[in-house]
């Protein structure tokens, strides 16, 4: 099968290439690295230094003719996108369009959308919140993932465009880059390794921080391989359903890194902040559904994940 992924260089997308080219798939990647790097562009993928945004992509579409374009680029961090909602609507809504426009005039079989499940839902009253809850986004860039969901329907409506939706959790694991939704566990990993305290960002009313689905992105690599031929129409959750507070997420990264290395006894105290603009409170996620209809779920624990991403970090 011919797959064009865009933001292919990207932590996430770059995972899911590699795992596509083992399983005998032609790969083609977009990627303007803007938050994408070289080192991560699988070898044995057509790479193009390209923005999704740009005639240039739609020739390439209409050149390649892919089956399947599976869209990881994008603007990836909320308090960015409350600073600059302009710019965030221009590569998530904009840009999106401009990808549905090439598949729809050039024949490409499916769509496979990466949402997100950890933003669009809002300040939910349904943990952990299933596919049925009705989205209240609460930043622009939630706003610009609930409404490219629109943007699928209406394509399959009008144009029978098939797709898949992934409503991702906060995903980490190697090749993180210390900014996105999930960004915290780089950023504590990079600053405890370099000795350097970690923040802690909480609300008023619960200073252990807010709460989060982290889900290893060996196991969103698998939903993204079986939402190639299965999905058609859907969106799933994929996380883990497990809730954990950001000062759990830090005491057990400090955990890990103290087994594999060792760590000084004063990095272990981390300092507080107050919630940034565009943060919420909490965020978990149902995923029977993906289960039932992917038949995917999650297998690595969290310390599971951040030992593998630990190892990444120093090389192992």
């Amino acid at each position: 099968m011919k797959i064009l992924v865009t933001g292919g260089a990207g932590f996430i997308g770059s995972n899911v290439v590699d795992a596509y080219v083992e399983n005998g798939h032609e790969c083609i990647v977009v990627d303007n690295l803007y938050s994408g790097k070289w080192e991560n562009v699988n070898p044995r993928a057509e790479f193009h230094l390209m923005d999704i945004r740009s005639d240039e992509f739609q020739r390439l579409v209409e050149k390649s003719r892919p089956q399947v374009i599976n869209h990881h680029a994008a603007q990836i961090s909320v308090p960015e996108s409350v600073r600059d909602p302009r710019f965030d609507a221009s590569v998530n809504i904009d840009g999106f369009l401009n990808v549905l426009e090439a598949a729809r005039r050039n024949g490409v079989g499916k769509v496979i959308f990466i949402s997100s499940g950890g933003a669009i839902y809002g300040e939910a009253t349904e943990y952990p919140t299933s596919e049925e809850y009705t989205p209240q986004p609460l930043s622009p860039y939630a706003i610009a993932k609930a409404v490219s969901e629109d943007y699928l329907r209406f394509y399959h409506h009008e144009y029978g465009l098939d797709y898949t939706v992934l409503r991702y959790s906060n995903i980490y694991g190697p090749r993180q880059i210390p900014h996105g939704e999930a960004g915290v566990v780089a950023i504590f990993m990079d600053r405890l390794l370099d000795g350097k305290r970690c923040t802690i960002y909480h609300f008023d009313d619960d200073p252990e921080g807010m709460v989060r689905d982290y889900c290893f992105v060996g196991d969103v690599v698998d939903a993204n391989v079986r939402a190639l031929d299965r999905g058609s129409l859907g969106r799933f959750n994929i996380g883990t359903g497990i809730e954990t507070k950001t000062l759990w997420l830090f005491k057990l990264v400090c955990e890990v890194i103290d087994e594999k290395v060792g760590l000084d006894e004063a990095l272990k105290e981390p300092e507080f902040d107050s919630a940034r603009p565009g943060d919420l409170k909490r965020s978990c996620l149902e995923v029977g559904l993906a289960l039932r209809e992917l038949g995917w779920k999650a297998q690595h624990s969290l310390k599971e994940g951040l030992k593998k991403t630990l190892d990444w970090r120093l090389g192992v």
